[in-house]
């Protein structure tokens, strides 16, 4: 316990002030924590995502990741007075069910705010097409590069763009409910979108055809909110 008194003391040292800014709306809340709500109905993502696949992946899954991470620091006040941020910043040594359940939580409410009804996602800001055609070549060299890697996602886990430390664009992926956040990440940056490759994501509407939800989710990303989070990271 004292040890983990000592990490959770070092937490704000370790934490980059980029992330911080970039991250604020998302990783201030602190314990207890609760499922935000879905900014949109849970109908209009269709026909991309369907409504019983958003109820299902919504309001079981996601609020079993916030269920699970209550319990998980219910028992450590060190751990309840840290932020979700905070907590991404020790979850390599907290144990693996905080790690587990502050991604889940930290990944989902991520991937809500980077969707959008059809049509009404936006397009690429001139400043964030202009950073894709420097590491990347082109816009549809990046989506063939993101759906590469959220395809050969080996079992479960997440596919992202990050802004990394050097300030250049990348696409990563990470196991389970890992993410760019944590320490232990082989390519540490700021999340700027974000797609889920968990069967529960898709298995109602796709089957096994993940490279047919990957297809369908680009029609209901939403720009806007990718554009505001690489405006913010620069910052």
């Amino acid at each position: 316990m004292k040890a983990l008194h000592l990490l959770c003391l070092a937490v704000a040292a370790w934490t980059a002030p980029v992330h911080a800014e970039s991250e604020r709306a998302l990783t201030e809340e602190n314990a207890p924590f609760s499922l935000p709500a879905l900014p949109y109905p849970a109908t209009a993502l269709a026909p991309a995502i369907d409504q019983q696949t958003m109820d299902i992946h919504h309001g079981r899954h996601h609020k079993a990741y916030v269920d699970n991470l209550n319990k998980a620091v219910s028992a450590s006040p060190q751990l309840q007075a840290l932020s979700l941020r905070e907590l991404l910043a020790v979850s390599d040594k907290a144990g693996p069910s905080l790690r587990n359940n502050a991604g889940g939580h930290y990944n989902h409410s991520l991937f809500w705010s980077l969707l959008a009804p059809p049509g009404q996602g936006g397009a690429p800001s001139e400043a964030l097409l202009t950073a894709i055609n420097k590491d990347f070549g082109s816009l549809p060299k990046f989506k063939e590069a993101f759906s590469k890697a959220a395809t050969g996602v080996f079992g479960s886990g997440w596919a992202w763009l990050i802004l990394d430390g050097e300030g250049a664009l990348k696409v990563v992926t990470t196991p389970n409910q890992d993410n760019p956040l944590m320490p232990f990440t082989d390519t540490p940056g700021v999340p700027l979108l974000a797609l889920d490759v968990w069967e529960h994501a898709y298995y109602l509407e796709y089957q096994n055809k993940r490279p047919a939800y990957i297809d369908a989710w680009w029609s209901v990303v939403n720009w806007n909110e990718v554009n505001e989070r690489f405006k913010r990271a620069r910052q």
